[in-house]
């Protein structure tokens, strides 16, 4: 019989942070989100002070000025590296994964005996530390949701940080104490209508009739169910290529000026080509949208997007910026504080569907040369080590504010640890 494990990192920001500076360690520590505007990630000490997740930082200045708690600024670079790591490290460890999330992962177990799954289980979560510096927790059961609802458990009162909700008994008598929101798939919207029919805990849901439920709500609850009874409706998923990929920001601070724009679309379209490069893509047309601050009611308004189709379908990021560039000239009006942009890669192919054009010229074995030198250099030396001056200064006056954010240990040269000896 297969079973089912989801490894969860704890806490995952913080704990990256906490890797690289061990005095961070038993402190509380709060992580913000883009342009340091709300708590995306909170130490268990910051939770115990009674922060909510999604509170606005501002509300928590005076703590900070006062050394109550520690803040940083979100790292992505930082995070997206560390997450892969820990990624790595588990498919070393069990080659039959799914990354569910950037710091979650499923496990599906059917080549090991009923009893020494959860010591091997166990190994990993050692390893996993050993190897990333990065704590996990591992919830282990015979489908995915109740995977899920073991790692809830796991890191709330297991000693080891893995729990084992195999047994029936055992996960029928946990599932009375689970309210229903906490089950994976069960959003506010459809709590409230399962209360209505007196469903509060996993377990009343668990118990209720799938055909009945299925018709009262969807097919969607009826696997809910099913997975509860501890019956796998739900198999491992292999990420497919992304049929569209999307680029934006907010900016640090209002942006009236074309060339100002102009960089930062530029910058959002070198992105999103490497994105098309990684997973061997083209996009045959490309969406760009601006928009004021619609929350600043005394600034004038305008909200505008135009979709331009490409000559032929490329991941070359000389073609997607001047596509970019080319849109922005339709869409901006002077007198307007703009306060997003951003662009849509769309109607996307993959690299061997382009190979069938018969028109597809030899100069984009040039492009593809060019493009490979680019991806492997800023691999090598860090992100933006080369890019094109379109995209203007790597800190524009326009980029998210990040005043308190740590250096990018992993994939900066300039920002790598110094060890004195």
């Amino acid at each position: 019989m297969a079973y089912f494990a989801l490894a969860d990192c704890n806490n995952f920001y913080v704990s990256c942070e906490r890797v690289f500076n061990p005095a961070l360690e038993k402190q509380p520590i709060i992580i913000l989100s883009n342009n340091d505007g709300c708590i995306i990630s909170r130490s268990n000490e910051a939770k115990a002070l009674g922060i909510p997740m999604g509170a606005p930082a501002f509300k928590y200045r005076d703590w900070v000025r006062r050394g109550q708690i520690r803040c940083f600024s979100s790292n992505y670079a930082l995070y997206g590296d560390m997450s892969q790591r820990v990624m790595d490290s588990l498919r070393r460890l069990c080659p039959d994964m799914e990354v569910y999330s950037i710091d979650e992962a499923f496990l599906k177990l059917d080549h090991y005996s009923y009893y020494d799954l959860k010591a091997y289980l166990i190994e990993i979560r050692q390893k996993v530390k050993q190897w990333t510096g990065i704590p996990i927790s591992i919830g282990l059961a015979s489908s995915k949701t109740l995977a899920k609802v073991a790692n809830f458990y796991a890191k709330r009162i297991s000693k080891t940080g893995v729990y084992d909700l195999r047994c029936a008994v055992h996960r029928d008598s946990l599932l009375k104490t689970l309210p229903i929101e906490e089950i994976w798939g069960i959003g506010r919207k459809l709590t409230e209508k399962l209360q209505h029919y007196s469903i509060k805990t996993a377990f009343d849901l668990q118990q209720a009739n799938p055909k009945i439920m299925r018709r009262r709500f969807s097919v969607v609850i009826e696997r809910i169910i099913l997975e509860l009874n501890g019956i796998s409706c739900l198999d491992l998923e292999t990420v497919a290529a992304k049929k569209q990929i999307m680029c934006s920001r907010s900016f640090g601070r209002p942006v009236t000026d074309w060339q100002d724009l102009s960089s930062a679309l530029s910058r959002y379209a070198a992105r999103a080509a490497y994105k098309l490069r990684k997973q061997n893509s083209k996009a045959q047309a490309i969406y760009v949208f601006v928009t004021t601050n619609r929350h600043k009611t005394s600034d004038r308004q305008y909200t505008k997007g135009l979709t331009s189709s490409l000559v032929t379908a490329t991941n070359d990021t000389r073609e997607l910026i001047t596509a970019a560039q080319r849109v922005l000239k339709q869409l901006y009006k002077t007198g307007f504080n703009y306060k997003k942009a951003g662009i849509l890669l769309i109607d996307i192919i993959s690299d061997s569907q382009h190979l069938n054009d018969l028109f597809v010229q030899p100069t984009s074995l040039r492009s593809v040369a060019l493009m490979k030198i680019l991806d492997e250099t800023n691999k090598s030396f860090g992100s933006h080590t080369l890019f094109f001056a379109a995209e203007g200064c790597v800190q524009a006056s326009w980029s998210m504010r990040s005043g308190n954010r740590s250096p990018r240990y992993t994939t900066h040269w300039q920002e790598i640890i110094k060890v004195i000896a």
